[in-house]
């Protein structure tokens, strides 16, 4: 916590408005609010998965369509408790189900106020086998193994994503996420690698995901379809690190098999959960459609995940 507290404080002193912005007296300016999900690292920090106790970001830049934009404010974890949702894909191997009571235990150790959601995608349908809820020895009990039948498998698992995502409309804004379960193959438009990271699917819930703010971690695990296959598992694994990658998450794998263990990349999580901040700004764009984000820091050793952009109606 300390941590925490100490990195916000210097971010107060980093938030100051863009040069360039100040308007004249009586001068109308169009502009409306936009908050995303950030996590801010040292280098050091992504290197050796361990947080450090003095993190200074300096000055916080954003541009939104390379215009710089006025912050608002940047709340920490203890202003802001996370909405985090659990989503797994019924046919994973089962393997995965060896891994249960570790998910269990990184459930049972959130901070408390954190609010858990558990789901699984399955052909057809996405069945919630909790709804958001901050009771989390509930949360874990609410677990259960998966099937790992090509049966149940979804014809693409963004389908799945898109629906669990409409549920975050229940909770608060601020800081979001989910935690995504999957062999990352969407099947919709074929079994064409180049389509598998091109999908309808996809792209919807990227979409989504970056106007409900909603940082999508990914966690590869393969089904029969892509245990089998070298190509339709580098296929999977391409899909999920975009649908990571542009909404400010991150993804996870252990190459083409299932990992031995989530407490690794569980410790790499807990890390990068700890340094996420929920940002608001002022952006000057009022025109309906996509809008690309960049978030900076004048500090070279500062990192800093979010989402790549987002779309506003």
């Amino acid at each position: 916590m300390r941590e925490r507290l100490i990195l916000l404080v210097l971010l107060a002193f980093a938030v100051c408005p863009p040069a360039g912005t100040a308007q004249k007296p009586g001068a109308k300016q169009h502009v409306r609010t936009v908050t995303i999900p950030i996590s801010i690292f040292t280098k050091k920090e992504l290197k050796e998965n361990q947080a450090e106790e003095f993190v200074s970001a300096d000055r916080l830049i954003v541009r939104e369509d390379k215009d710089e934009q006025e912050i608002l404010s940047i709340r920490s974890a203890g202003n802001t408790p996370l909405s985090i949702a659990f989503v797994i894909q019924e046919d994973l191997s089962t393997n995965f189900n060896l891994q249960i009571k570790d998910i269990q235990t990184f459930i049972r150790a959130l901070p408390k106020g954190t609010r858990v959601m558990t789901a699984y995608m399955r052909a057809g349908s996405t069945q919630v086998t909790q709804r958001f809820t901050d009771d989390l020895e509930r949360a874990a009990r609410s677990l259960r193994i998966v099937s790992g039948s090509p049966a149940f498998a979804p014809r693409s698992p963004y389908d799945g994503l898109n629906e669990v995502l409409a549920r975050f409309d229940a909770v608060p804004a601020g800081r979001r996420a989910i935690l995504l379960f999957s062999d990352g193959l969407d099947t919709t438009e074929g079994l064409n690698p180049a389509t598998v990271t091109q999908s309808f699917s996809l792209e919807r819930a990227v979409l989504k995901a970056q106007r409900k703010s909603v940082a999508i971690y990914s966690f590869y695990s393969p089904t029969v379809r892509t245990e089998n296959s070298s190509v339709l598992s580098l296929g999977g694994q391409g899909a999920l690190e975009k649908v990571s990658d542009e909404t400010g998450g991150r993804a996870f794998n252990h190459g083409s098999i299932s990992p031995l263990s989530y407490i690794p990349f569980f410790k790499e999580l807990i890390v990068a959960l700890n340094r996420q901040f929920s940002l608001t700004y002022l952006s000057t764009h009022m025109k309906k459609g996509y809008h690309k984000v960049q978030v900076i820091s004048t500090n070279p050793e500062i990192r800093i995940d979010h989402p790549m952009g987002y779309y506003y109606k």
